[in-house]
């Protein structure tokens, strides 16, 4: 009796023991399920990559979140760039090249030749993402870079903007086109039709600007100008008797150029000498008269 009185305790004890037990051991795999059911949560190419087993579940994918095109960037990228090259047709043409491989085009070129060298002056519009590797791929290695300069413009918010306004004006024709239909006098029909008019211009004109906008973030611009030297003595500072040579022709020319204007005004010069000459004539023949008053009296 007294044996089972002292195993009873020793029953419950046990029992607690194991429910414990028990309850630590649920804790620890809810853990574990939570835990996996997260690493689960993978991309579809790090699950590829990994070693799979048969009858291993695919992984939950969890799609990123869709980009607003509101959003997007606008930005104007303008480059100024000045090259001295060593041969003009060969730069030219390697630059066609180049330029027609990225996707680009040259909207404008002009070329002049003198003496001194033999220039030409291009604007080229590349795709935005090309930008930079068209930048480096114009000066070649004989190639002499004498300027170069990059400027941006953000005009995202000015596009936002843009296209804001011209969907509202959209909405307001709509509008204006159903009070048409439901006009009944020749006097409503003409001022809702004069309402229509105004702003389909400016519709019109908030295309264009959203056009030019997108155009210009998307196609960034670069002006090129590049030389080849065919004198280089043109380039190099004078000497001092190069100075003096140089100012004494500048003085002849002077010399000449008055000369010239001189003769031009000849006309002028001729009335003012008949004029003294008749004015002094006429003074010298004055006392005399006076003279021959006074001996009268």
């Amino acid at each position: 009796m007294r044996f089972k009185v002292s195993t009873v305790p020793m029953a419950l004890l046990l029992f607690l023991c194991l429910a414990c037990n028990r309850h630590a051991e649920e804790a620890y795999y809810k853990d574990v399920a939570a835990s996996s059911a997260d690493s689960t949560a993978v991309s579809a190419d790090e699950f590829n990559k990994s070693p799979q087993t048969p009858g291993q579940k695919k992984p939950q994918v969890i799609p990123a979140p869709a980009p607003n095109p509101d959003w997007d960037k606008k930005i104007i990228k303008t480059a100024d760039l000045t090259l001295e090259t060593r041969s003009f047709k060969t730069y030219q043409n390697r630059l066609r090249q180049t330029v027609k491989q990225s996707g680009g085009y040259i909207s404008q070129e002009q070329q002049t030749q003198s003496a001194a060298s033999i220039d030409n002056t291009v604007t080229i519009k590349v795709p935005v993402e090309r930008f930079d590797d068209l930048l480096q791929q114009l000066p070649a290695d004989s190639d002499k870079v004498v300027e170069k300069k990059i400027s941006s413009e953000d005009v995202t918010a000015q596009f936002i903007d843009t296209r804001s306004r011209l969907e509202t004006k959209k909405q307001a024709h709509a509008r204006y086109l159903e009070l048409l239909h439901q006009a009944k006098n020749m006097k409503d029909i003409l001022d809702v039709q004069e309402a229509i008019d105004g702003l389909q211009e400016e519709m019109d004109a908030a295309s264009g600007q959203v056009a030019y906008l997108s155009h210009s973030a998307a196609f960034s611009t670069i002006n090129l100008h590049f030389y080849e030297v065919l004198d280089k003595t043109a380039y190099e500072p004078p000497s001092f008797g190069q100075k003096l040579v140089s100012s004494l022709v500048r003085g002849w020319g002077y010399l000449g150029e008055a000369i010239v204007q001189l003769t031009s005004v000849w006309p002028f010069i001729l009335l003012g000498g008949l004029t003294l000459f008749f004015v002094s004539r006429y003074k010298r023949k004055a006392p005399a008269k006076t003279g021959a008053t006074s001996n009268k009296e």
